[in-house]
């Protein structure tokens, strides 16, 4: 549905004319039912993009071959940092071309599946072997070159740590029975090649306790980026606790280049009460980046971020839905911003939703600081659903390769990720027994009945019908609603992103 806006939002601007023109197909489509002037357009485009992949991908293995000809381990300072500047373009080049690449495959499969309908003719069985025969059909090359390529910055780049204390490598999974408590996470105090585990106080309770939150430091032999990820911030959220558990066990601090900080539990209070917010009700995605003499809420997210996120350089947030609804695997992230909308195409999710961060929330706070981050809701809440923690793994490892952290892994994504420009929620105008009709991630058009509300005798009250063209990001599963409840999150794709937008959803 509505392919050519999808391929506008991920188009990379300076090779726009270089894509797949889908529009036109469409048109010649339409105007030619018998295929023969479709048949010719078709040849001429899937040739014009091949010529680009093929001149880009030459491109990137020549400088390749240069780039590593010219490295030496006793380069000045100076030469190294124009060597590593090189290095780091090339790698956004030939990340652009597997993007490019993976576009238009989708976008010929998809103008020939609508061909076939439009012309009830077997017309994939003419085209189709055209692609596949063309180069960047087969964008294995390109991939291969992207894993030389980083794996080449992980050896050149390499800057050891030095151990503490006679640390060695051996006692990399050493984990201490007594887990210390900090009211400061200081990165530069970890043994470099473990995993360390300590609770961060953020404040006390009545008895005059610690209220903490776990953290896991993974530290890589490496200098590199400090990545975080968040989890349970809503109490209830829970998700993300397995991803990050999976994620830390199958790392190998030995050979990470930088630092993972992993909160399992973000929002303590919240999730020894099994509940989205604070201990009082609160909800913290709604007060950050918090005060410092604030409500208690205030004063823990205050000292959230300044205690730990702070000190993160790329942030990943975990979020399930909410008590009483269903999610797909989405991620929320500034697409405007070319850093967040690479790792929202990386997290390997169903749907990416265009929303600039609003204030109050995680992300936004991690922004205002000039720190990346991105939203991802995995699910839905009080309970681990395997598949879900499986797939979205998968593109928090695509995000640390990305970042030459961990070496390459060939791990297909599950999705191709429909991308919207802007979201929104429709909401419940009277009470009753509520049903939601269409599934998550179902397409929905203009005038399609999406839900019904009855009355407790069974008399049909309400129906409500969509405004517009979309698809069911997540939905409201309680049938039992009231004035103003949430009914269902429709994600609206566009050609063009909004320079502001904000589903009011945190």
């Amino acid at each position: 549905m509505k392919f050519e806006q999808q391929l506008a939002l991920i188009t990379i601007a300076s090779w726009a004319p270089h894509y797949l023109n889908y529009k036109r197909l469409k048109e010649v489509l339409y105007a030619d039912p018998e295929l023969a002037s479709f048949a010719t357009e078709f040849d001429s485009e899937i040739a014009k993009v091949d010529h680009h992949y093929r001149v880009q991908e030459a491109s990137a293995q020549a400088k390749l071959g240069e780039l590593r000809a010219q490295w030496q381990s006793d380069m000045d300072q100076d030469s190294k940092e124009m060597w590593q500047a090189d290095l780091a373009r090339l790698l956004q080049q030939l990340e652009n071309l597997t993007d490019f690449a993976q576009a238009n495959l989708t976008g010929c499969r998809k103008i020939l599946k609508k061909a076939a309908k439009v012309s009830k003719q077997q017309i994939a069985r003419t085209l189709l072997p055209l692609v596949t025969n063309m180069q960047f059909a087969k964008s294995d090359s390109a991939e291969t070159l992207l894993r030389e390529a980083r794996a080449t910055w992980r050896k050149c780049t390499a800057v050891p740590v030095a151990l503490a204390n006679g640390v060695v490598n051996s006692v990399a999974r050493k984990i201490v029975a007594a887990i210390p408590t900090v009211t400061e996470l200081d990165l530069q105090s970890f043994p470099a090649g473990q995993v360390s585990r300590v609770w961060v106080a953020l404040a006390e309770d009545a008895l005059g306790l610690p209220i903490r939150v776990p953290v896991i430091v993974a530290k890589g032999m490496v200098k590199g980026p400090v990545v975080g990820i968040t989890a349970a911030l809503h109490g209830n959220e829970l998700n993300g606790i397995p991803l990050i558990h999976r994620l830390v066990d199958e790392l190998a601090p030995e050979t990470l280049h930088g630092t993972l900080v992993a909160v399992p539990v973000a929002n303590a209070p919240g999730f020894l009460l099994s509940q989205r917010g604070y201990s009082e009700g609160t909800d913290l995605n709604r007060v950050m980046p918090g005060k410092a003499n604030g409500s208690s809420p205030q004063v823990y997210a205050y000292n959230l971020v300044h205690r730990v996120t702070r000190h993160f350089e790329y942030h990943l947030d975990l979020h399930t839905a909410s008590h009483g609804r269903n999610n797909s695997l989405y991620v929320r992230a500034d697409l405007t911003n070319p850093c967040t909308a690479r790792m929202a195409r990386l997290q390997n999710p169903q749907i990416i939703v265009h929303n600039t961060s609003p204030g109050g929330s995680m992300r936004g706070a991690s922004m205002q600081r000039g720190i990346p981050a991105i939203t991802v809701e995995v699910g839905n809440p009080s309970q681990f659903q395997k598949h879900y923690v499986k797939n979205a793994l998968i593109g928090v490892t695509n995000i640390l390769s990305q970042l030459r952290m961990v070496p390459d892994k060939k791990d297909p994504p599950e999705y191709t990720p429909v991308v919207c420009s802007r979201s929104f929620w429709i909401f419940a105008k009277s009470g009753g027994i509520l049903t939601v009709h269409p599934d998550i991630a179902a397409w929905v058009r203009a005038g399609e009945l999406i839900a019904s509300v009855h009355s407790v005798f069974g008399d049909l009250e309400e129906e409500y019908f969509a405004p517009q063209d979309g698809i069911v990001v997540g939905k409201h599963i309680d049938p039992v609603c009231q004035t103003g409840n949430r009914i269902l999150h429709l994600g609206i794709v566009e050609d063009e992103l909004p320079a502001v937008v904000d589903d009011g959803h945190l």
